[in-house]
């Protein structure tokens, strides 16, 4: 930059700013300002011949009083003057006015645009980095329209300078994240990349940013920048400290574009050529094993530096999920962090191993520092890193350790700040339900939960232990008595009188024989809690109470004579009056055996995913909650599970997007339920769009296995369909079936008969529009026969951050073998993305299930006799031999699945009719498994070959 002569010290402007610094009040120095601004405004009107000395001088003297907090409404077209000045110093304010001032519609823009055009084509670096630094500074979409093209010449031209290249590559950085469908980069992606290879670091530095930016928008036309990347990294962490003295930071080696190259390497999975990912991985270990070097010297900003560049090295470690002995040592090094006195250190240390926790290779290294992670949560006196201490405690949670993490969550729950509280009351909750293999165990930690922190207990809380203890007989009489036992204490949270009316009111039968809860001391206890509720436990316990008179038809009168009082029959909240009424009334006029029927036991709730993991995300917002599925990670990064028999059982009142897998029960479900009851299922309300499948929309039917996948694969401009979720929907109707880092697409689907109907959610991930977006639905000429499907427009706009949602109707004409797939096209970044899935729409899904005795199973299994008509396939197995598991698929893919039918009790039968517009196919399943060879022999016998073939491909996929 040229030297300020001494002429340039524009004494005029020290003396206005001395005379506003020596005001004795706001109204003196509001006088000053507007004395000032009358001249200023005088000499700009009067004076047509000011020389570029004088306007330079006016010119900062508004901008002194623009920063004072004051409106400037004149001087523009003087400071565009400056522009084309030859001197630097008026050039220069001319520039900063522009940037601070003129508003982007201003009528003065075509000026200003000629004036930095003038700049940029004059060769003169030190004019042209004013000019970059403007447009940069302003950013506006005229500028990127006029610009977009002279800005990326200017960067990859042999004979620009590296302060200019620099420049115009974080200009070109700039108008990409304001207008990127302004900044065409096709022509200049192989030059913009070759900008790793410059001598000048600087440049290297600046190009690393604009590259990364790129490369996460279109990463195929910048994969090239990986090899580059890898060399010059190498380069920079095999270098001693003298070779790079003008990038050497405290003894660090470039530590700013070391980072900036690790995030760019972030972007893409790891190299497949051999070489070059063994020169990463030498980099990697290079890195991890600086770090356990002595440092060399004691100042923060050696070690500040340092660490930067080894955190970054570790998140891609875990990007890449690849290497289990760099994984290993990632974690090692990230747990000596966690003790050290430094508090950002720790608390970094404690976010990087939330992430190591879902990886497979990794996980087992990180349970390892429980107790360090624990004591933290003891010790620590950082609200926020004693919030990365839970998060990391529920990411390292397995079945080894579940019990040990729960008790210390609920230890320190009683102590815990009030701003996470709620947030470890929902990890509880997650963890003791999908954990679980004893629910005793699982029922005495909610009511735990219940009593430390009631207030923090939200209602999906207590509504999944109520639908837990409904579903499985085996827990509901301890259930029973463990709430009774806790009603006893003399205060109560009300969420516990909730949980307890409801249990009691089902389950109180179960501990009546005992003389210490007999049925009018299970009454007394509920209702001494009565008046101390709100108007909603109130209602609820009014139910209790004429399930009681069920129940127990000893306690009728006492309970009647509750009912009957004033202050049920004439209270002021409608609800508890009508209750009160209408309970009444039906004590005293129906039968025992109407009672009994109307009042009966509450039935199983239906198998869908658990509401907590879905309120544990709303609040944690989108990609920050750790995953604590036991399929941890694979190779390629991505996080599919798969479904297993650890799963716990869980349903929920409404559909939301889960981590958890429901399991059948054996329990049958009553043909009629009471509506009587407060259930939890009527309390629920409903909830936003958390992400794409929070499905706030009509429910599925059936069983699901929604599990949430992330996939890091990325294709630009798909042209082949992709099949890659297919199979994974064959026994589910939910999930995410196709996701990159420009969109998401997940659906739910239901079925009656041969109809059927998809919801597709389309959500856009990134910053930017997605403009003339359409989605269609296409089926060769073979399906269109056999399959109608009706697509319902869309909107061709949509938002940043938005998502869609595009509604399927079909309909099965006959049976069918082919699928129909998803076509989506849309412009980003002025690039057109296409992208094309192929739907889940199988045979199976118009399965209707028949129940069929073991004589009738076998009567029909006879029938079905002719060779044309059955399929057998035997084939090895491909997933763990699991009993439950296998149920829970049997069921998923359509069919009743008929217990104790086979006399072999270890194989598996199912009956299912299928549903077409033309005709009922009828097919019968018979599913043997071999544990000691590992194998599977399946039949299939229908009325039409084609079913038989079709279906067994379909299932024989799944084991």
């Amino acid at each position: 930059m040229p030297a300020v002569s001494k002429g340039d010290g524009m004494r005029g402007l020290a003396v206005f700013i001395s005379d506003i610094r020596n005001c004795k009040s706001k109204e003196a120095e509001i006088k000053r300002i507007n004395k000032e601004l009358a001249n200023i405004r005088s000499k700009f009107k009067g004076d047509k011949a000011l020389d570029g000395y004088s306007k330079k001088k006016y010119i900062c003297k508004l901008l002194f009083i623009f920063l004072l907090g004051h409106d400037i409404d004149f001087g523009h077209m003087e400071a565009v003057n400056l522009l084309s000045s030859n001197k630097y110093t008026e050039k220069q304010i001319g520039y900063l006015f522009i940037s601070v001032l003129v508003n982007s519609n201003s009528d003065l823009i075509r000026l200003i645009n000629n004036g930095i055009k003038n700049d940029l084509g004059s060769r003169n670096p030190t004019f042209m980095n004013l000019a970059l630094h403007c447009i940069a500074n302003v950013g506006s979409r005229e500028m990127a329209e006029a610009f977009a093209i002279d800005i990326p010449r200017i960067l990859v031209a042999g004979d620009t300078m590296d302060s200019v290249k620099q420049s115009a590559a974080l200009c070109l950085l700039r108008l990409n994240r304001t207008s990127p469908d302004l900044v065409p980069m096709g022509e200049w992606t192989a030059r913009v990349v070759h900008l790793l290879n410059d001598q000048h670091l600087g440049v290297v530095t600046a190009a690393a940013s604009l590259i990364t930016t790129l490369a996460q928008k279109n990463p195929d036309d910048f994969k090239t920048s990986v090899a580059l990347a890898v060399a010059r990294l190498s380069r920079i962490v095999t270098s001693a400290s003298i070779d790079l003295q003008d990038y050497t930071y405290y003894f660090v080696a470039a530590p700013w574009l070391s980072v900036k190259l690790l995030r760019l390497l972030q972007c893409y999975p790891p190299p497949e050529d051999a070489a070059l990912r063994s020169r990463l991985t030498e980099c990697l270990e290079t890195i991890l094993n600086k770090a356990q070097e002595p440092p060399k010297s004691k100042k923060v900003q050696h070690s500040n530096a340092k660490n930067a560049v080894l955190f970054e090295a570790i998140s891609l470690i875990i990007h890449h999920d690849s290497e289990p002995t760099l994984l290993v040592r990632a974690c090692n090094q990230l747990g000596q962090f966690l003790q050290h006195r430094e508090t950002n250190l720790r608390y970094l240390a404690l976010e990087s191993m939330c992430t190591l926790a879902s990886s497979e290779f990794s996980h087992e290294a990180v349970k390892t520092h429980i107790e360090t992670v624990i004591n933290a949560l003891k010790t620590e006196r950082d609200v926020s890193v004693r919030q990365r201490a839970v998060d990391l405690l529920y990411a390292m949670c397995d079945r080894s350790n579940a019990k040990q993490i729960v008790a210390e969550m609920l230890s320190y729950l009683e102590n815990a700040d009030y701003s996470i509280r709620e947030e470890i009351v929902l990890k509880v909750a997650i963890l003791a339900e999908k954990y679980a293999v004893d629910y005793t165990w699982y029922v005495d930690t909610i009511l735990n939960l219940i009593r430390i922190a009631g207030d923090y207990v939200s209602e999906e809380v207590w509504y999944r232990v109520i639908q837990i203890v409904i579903n499985r007989d085996d827990v509901q009489g301890y259930a029973a008595k463990t709430v009774f036992e806790a009603l006893q204490a003399p205060a109560c949270h009300e969420n516990l009188v909730k949980v307890g009316g409801y249990i009691l009111g089902e389950f109180g039968n179960l501990i009546a024989g005992d003389s210490r809860s007999s049925p009018l001391v299970q009454f007394n206890l509920l209702h001494y809690k009565f008046h101390l509720c709100s108007v909603p436990t109130r209602a609820l316990l009014l139910s209790a109470y004429i399930k009681f008179i069920n129940l127990f038809p000893e306690v009728k009168v006492t309970i009647q004579d509750v009912l009957r009082s004033d202050s049920q029959l004439r209270n002021a909240d409608v609800e508890l009056q009508q209750r009160a009424v209408e309970y009444l009334r039906l004590s005293s006029i129906a039968t025992t055996d109407i009672l009994a029927t109307v009042l009966e036991e509450m039935p199983p709730f239906p198998e869908r995913e658990s509401s907590i993991l879905a309120k544990l995300k709303k609040k944690k917002g989108p990609g920050n909650l750790p995953d604590i599925d036991d399929n941890r990670r694979n190779m390629n990064g991505s996080t599919e599970a798969t479904e297993s028999s650890e799963a716990t059982p869980v349903v929920t009142p409404q559909f939301s997007p889960s981590l958890m897998t429901d399991i059948s029960t054996n329990r049958p479900r009553p043909a009629s339920s009471s509506s009587f009851m407060y259930s939890p299922r009527t309390l629920n309300t409903s909830q936003p769009f958390t992400d794409l499948l929070n499905l706030n929309s009509p429910p599925a039917t059936g069983p699901s296995l929604l599990v949430d996948v992330f996939s890091d694969s990325f294709t630009t401009a798909a042209t082949e369909v992709s099949e890659e979720s297919f199979t994974r929907f064959i026994c589910k109707n939910n999930g995410v079936l196709y996701e990159n880092q420009l969109l998401q697409i997940g659906l739910k689907s239901e079925y009656r008969q041969n109809l059927g109907r998809m919801y597709i959610f389309i959500g856009n991930k990134t910053s930017s529009q997605f403009v003339s977006f359409s989605s269609s639905v296409t089926s060769n000429e073979k399906l269109q026969t056999h399959l109608n499907v009706h697509a319902k427009s869309v909107d061709p706009l949509i938002e940043a951050g938005a998502q869609v949602q595009q509604i399927l109707n079909i309909e099965c004409v006959s049976d069918f073998t082919d699928a129909p797939a998803l076509n989506i096209q849309f412009r980003y970044g002025g690039a057109l993305q296409s992208i094309a899935v192929k739907l889940p729409v199988m045979l199976n899904k118009f399965f209707q299930p028949t129940e069929m005795s073991s004589q009738d199973f076998f009567q029909r299994w006879k029938q079905l006799g002719a060779p044309q008509q059955e399929v057998q396939k035997i084939f090895k197995a491909k997933h763990p031999m699991d009993t439950e598991a296998t149920k829970t698929k049997i069921s998923g893919f359509g069919v009743a699945l008929l217990n104790g039918v086979d006399p072999n009790p270890v194989n598996f039968v199912g009956a299912g009719v299928i549903h077409t517009k033309s005709t009922q196919v009828g097919c019968l399943i018979r599913l043997e498994p071999n544990t000691q060879a590992q194998m599977y022999r399946l039949t299939l016998r229908t009325s039409r070959d084609s079913v038989s073939q079709r279906l067994c491909d379909l299932l024989c996929q799944q084991f």
